[in-house]
């Protein structure tokens, strides 16, 4: 019988993590930090991955979200969603209903020989799966299982990541390759999610384990007694089973970020070393490492050790549409060429080729490769075109790629993909960026007397100031394109950086927080998420940015519209789910806000639902003569959802974190 009309839905190569997916059908996909995956509880496996196996979705997630799941499909912008269409008849409802099969007598996978340089057989020869087992309380060794999956397939293998929480114990003992990633909560205890398998591993009944490899990373917080507890008694009950260790524990502490990427290399070059049959390698980790880094095809090629090989691609199919500005007859359109290019080809040289060959009136900035100021949007996607290939900017599908080349969102378009950058300038130089030094300690030195700083310090106020394009940082922020008075991401972050350079005096750390809590200041951002989603560094100046507003905001001791006005009012919201202006003028007066509405018919109206359907809460002048009044405090408001109500989520996600 046919009881679904989608059978399964994965992920391809080369999302944008836009989140229109996960806001189109939030149950089945989950936008992760470069790319996206299919939720387990919508999946037949329970995997937590994109799915590129096609696993079947559940029956009844298919009959519920169907129309979700294609929503998503086509709101993607990259069309990297992929649903497979079929019917239940190609899934089996019992083991027992299969037609009977002829015996056939199993031989065991034989191990691969691997002699000399015979790297490229143990990378792709045999069974080369790899499950990552992931307990995590807080999100941060889930998070870490997807990125090393991601990380794997350099490795040659094909990871899946798995959810303790509903994983079968009994299908551990077939899986030769195995990473645990768990964190440690309370005083030693099991992450909530790990605490019913952990249960079942230390079982007297737990399967034999003779057949897996494995490495754990622990992560745990050193203030605490019990540091990593839970990592310990896995490693230490996995061995006790007969799990082969391949790789010793690392124990993380909060900072786990750089310990936990030397783990990674070390664990998936010993996990790629395994074999189909199971068979460890310890000889070929080296080169599996030098292998994914690319030192082994580092060294020059030729009979003279001198000849620099060439780096060339297959020739792909290219579509071509850019964004078109004519300022004179100010109209604007797109046009849309189809070419044959070679994939290792940079999007700039393709823009370069296209001018020369096509239309010689087509207009953008050149450059060198790293040039800041030559930054585009392609397929919604931020980038420098000269250091960006053809074959990696978006999908290749039939052989073929679609490009959709914009100019950057937040500025002026002078022409086709041209910006005018002065207004960014024009903010930097009104932000006072140059260094006004403090008389400080210095170090003796042959060439004479040098200032020295903490390596950590130094480490950090580089971290914020590293981006690649400060046009391009400025465009990542969902505020500036509505605001021209915002000073935008890239003079914050320089700005923060110099408040916490202990080089800066006192006088110049004053001036420079005054231009940080001013109007046009941070707190005129809306969300950090589209600039934390860019990339890895992106991510270190969202956070600094985030702290920058804290500090401004606890500067002002929570005053005024962006203050304690939000501040009280997250209780009242909380409370009703919706905006209205009867609440809202009375949060202005903090707690005793609050309990007037008690007394006020607010709080029984909320109980009642009238703030819920948004009906006219506002009905003339009540809601400004009714006590306490609230006549010249509060502008008329509207009876709104909260997750439209942008500045309110965007500020309580970023500094209280509970909303």
């Amino acid at each position: 019988m046919d009881f679904m009309a989608i059978f399964s839905v994965f992920i391809d190569d080369g999302c944008i993590v836009c989140d229109a997916c996960e806001e189109a059908a939030p149950d089945i996909f989950e936008v992760t930090e470069d790319t996206c995956f299919i939720k387990p509880d919508a999946r037949l496996d329970g995997g937590y991955d994109r799915n590129i196996g096609k696993s079947g979705l559940k029956p009844d997630v298919v009959s519920s979200l169907s129309d979700d799941i294609f929503d998503a499909a086509d709101a993607c912008p990259v069309d990297v969603i992929i649903v497979v269409e079929g019917t239940g008849e190609e899934v089996p409802e019992a083991a027992e209903e299969a037609a009977p099969e002829p015996e056939v007598e199993i031989v065991p996978e034989e191990s691969v020989e691997i002699t000399g340089d015979d790297l490229e057989s143990l990378l792709t020869a045999g069974d080369r799966t790899m499950s990552i087992l992931f307990g995590s309380q807080s999100g941060n060794s889930e998070e870490l299982a997807a990125k090393f999956a991601k990380q794997a397939t350099d490795y040659g293998l094909d990871a899946a990541v798995h959810d303790m929480d509903g994983f079968d114990l009994s299908a551990l003992p077939g899986m030769k390759r195995v990473l645990i990633i768990c964190s440690t909560w309370g005083e030693g205890e099991m992450p909530d999610n790990a605490e019913e398998l952990w249960l079942q591993a230390s079982s007297d009944s737990a399967p034999n384990l003779s057949g897996v490899n494995f490495s754990i990373l622990a992560l745990g917080d050193t203030s605490y007694e019990f540091y990593c507890q839970s990592g310990k008694d896995w490693d230490d009950r996995l061995q006790h089973l007969g799990a082969t260790r391949l790789l010793d524990r690392v124990d993380c502490d909060v900072d786990y970020d750089s310990s936990a990427a030397a783990w990674a290399i070390d664990a998936l070059a010993v996990m790629a070393a395994v074999d189909g049959s199971g068979q460890f390698h310890e000889n070929q980790v080296e080169a599996i490492k030098d292998r994914v880094s690319g030192a082994a095809a580092a060294g020059a090629a030729g009979e003279d050790g001198f000849t620099v090989p060439e780096t060339a691609a297959e020739v792909i199919q290219a579509e071509i549409s850019i964004f078109r500005y004519d300022p004179v007859s100010a109209t604007t359109g797109k046009d849309t060429w189809v070419c044959a290019l070679p994939g290792h080809m940079s999007v700039l040289e393709s823009l370069r080729a296209l001018k020369e060959t096509h239309d010689g009136t087509l207009t953008f900035r050149d450059g060198p490769s790293d040039d800041p100021a030559t930054a585009i949007s392609v397929n919604g996607r931020l980038i420098l075109p000269g250091s960006v290939r053809l074959d990696s900017v978006a999908p290749i599908r039939d052989g073929g790629l679609r490009l959709r080349i914009e100019p950057l969102p937040s500025f002026d378009v002078v022409r086709d993909l041209v910006v005018d950058h002065w207004p960014l300038e024009r903010g930097r130089e009104s932000s006072k960026p140059w260094m006004v030094a403090a008389t400080r300690e210095g170090a003796d030195t042959a060439q004479g007397v040098v200032g020295t700083m903490d390596p950590s310090t130094a480490d950090i106020l580089h971290s914020i100031t590293d981006f690649c394009s400060a046009p391009l940082l400025h465009s990542c922020s969902d505020a500036t394109p509505h605001s021209e008075a915002y000073l935008g991401p890239a003079v914050l972050a320089r700005t923060w950086a110099r408040i916490n350079d202990p080089r800066s005096s006192e006088s110049s750390i004053v001036g420079m927080q005054d231009v940080m809590d001013s109007k046009e200041g941070i707190k005129a951002e809306t969300d950090l998420a589209s600039i934390r989603r860019q990339n890895g560094s992106a991510r270190i100046i969202a956070d600094a940015l985030l702290d920058a507003r804290t500090s401004t905001l606890s500067r002002g001791g929570f005053n005024g519209r962006h203050g304690k006005h939000v501040w009280w009012y997250s209780w009242s919201v909380k409370s009703s789910g919706r905006v209205n202006d009867t609440v809202i003028y009375r949060q202005v007066l903090g707690p005793m806000g609050l309990l007037g509405n008690l007394f006020s018919g607010v709080t029984a109206r909320m109980v009642f639902g009238f703030t819920r359907t948004g009906g006219n809460v506002f009905n003339g002048m009540l809601g400004m003569l009714a006590p306490p009044a609230g006549i010249g405090k509060m502008p008329k408001q509207f009876n709104s959802s909260v997750d439209h109500h942008h500045e309110v989520v965007a500020i309580f996600n970023e500094v209280d974190g509970r909303f």
